[in-house]
């Protein structure tokens, strides 16, 4: 990946809507040899999707939470069973499995406290292999859905 490609996915990443002849006048590109590296960055994976990114609170979802969970068993068998179930609770919109203490981190989110309670308690308590899970509530989003740097970095 070149400095060319990089700046197609930082414009990408702020408006994934742009048609082929825009993103090739903001990269300095002609269209040909940008549309070329645009469907040689989906086919390698770089860019895996678009996506439309949506408010939470204009589907309802107003209440978000972050969930610790520690696991009682981390065999390979009920951490995959675990993240197979996990993967179709859709309220959890991301999990992330972590070294050491906690196993995971979820992010939550749900219309209100009382439709929180009953995710928690009916579905996240009862995932194999759990042994206790802790919440926080989240007050504010300060830092939330920022593209990756596309510079190279040392740091």
């Amino acid at each position: 990946m070149d400095d060319v490609d990089r700046k197609i996915l930082a414009e990408l990443q702020q408006d994934g809507r742009l048609t082929v002849t825009e993103l090739a006048a903001r990269v300095r590109l002609s269209v040909s040899p940008c549309h070329r590296r645009l469907r040689e960055l989906e086919r390698s994976g770089a860019i895996s999707g678009y996506r439309a990114v949506v408010e939470p609170a204009a589907v309802g979802l107003t209440f978000e939470a972050l969930v610790f969970v520690s696991m009682r068993q981390e065999d390979r068998d009920t951490v995959a069973e675990f993240e197979t179930a996990l993967a179709g609770i859709p309220h959890v919109l991301e999990a992330e499995r972590l070294f050491g203490e906690p196993d995971y981190l979820l992010r939550v989110a749900t219309a209100d406290l009382a439709a929180f309670q009953r995710l928690y308690d009916e579905r996240l308590a009862t995932l194999p292999g759990v042994q206790r899970l802790t919440s926080t509530l989240v007050m504010k989003h300060v830092v939330k859905g920022r593209p990756f740097p596309a510079e190279r970095t040392g740091a």
